[in-house]
């Protein structure tokens, strides 16, 4: 796995201060996609264990609050076997901080997979769904499309069916 971008301190991708992972590697290619370049899966930089310890101890950061773990692309899901430890580090590590993922896939394809669901077991909120340049929005928060949705990931696993994250059902 290769990791295209890696933001500390983003105020940009989910709900307040978090750190921003961003993969390598997509065979979605949206057309208007703003992250192109990431389509390749050899785009940035290798993954490591050292940039994994520093993600976790940037999450650790004791004298500012960071709300957890957003991850980004390229598309998370087509690198399921390279984020899994990182998830899993992320709940035993780091009490309180929650994980975001954004994906192509929507939930119902995400749940027709089995790698691909035990990596959003380890999530608290999915945002779904090809980025759609006719259906572009650009008043929504944390999607750019209005066929995304943002989905609770505990209530949708539960339900075994798409359920909002309440605070985001209107989506402005």
């Amino acid at each position: 796995m290769h990791i295209a971008d890696y933001k500390k301190f983003d105020v940009l991708n989910g709900k307040g201060l978090r750190n921003s992972l961003f993969t390598s590697g997509c065979t979605h290619h949206c057309k208007g996609c703003f992250n192109a370049a990431t389509w390749n899966f050899a785009y940035g930089v290798p993954y490591t264990r050292e940039f994994e310890d520093q993600v976790i101890a940037d999450l650790q950061v004791e004298d500012i609050r960071v709300a957890g773990l957003s991850i980004l692309g390229g598309e998370p899901f087509q690198n399921v076997d390279g984020l899994l430890g990182l998830v899993r580090r992320v709940r035993a590590e780091c009490p309180g901080k929650d994980i975001w993922i954004w994906s192509g896939y929507t939930f119902e394809e995400i749940l027709a997979d089995a790698s691909r669901t035990e990596l959003l077991a380890y999530c608290d909120v999915l945002i779904d769904g090809r980025f759609m340049l006719e259906r572009r929005n650009l008043k929504l928060k944390w999607r750019g499309s209005e066929n995304q949705r943002v989905l609770d990931v505990r209530e949708s696993l539960r339900e075994r069916a798409a359920v909002w994250l309440k605070s985001e059902r209107d989506g402005l």
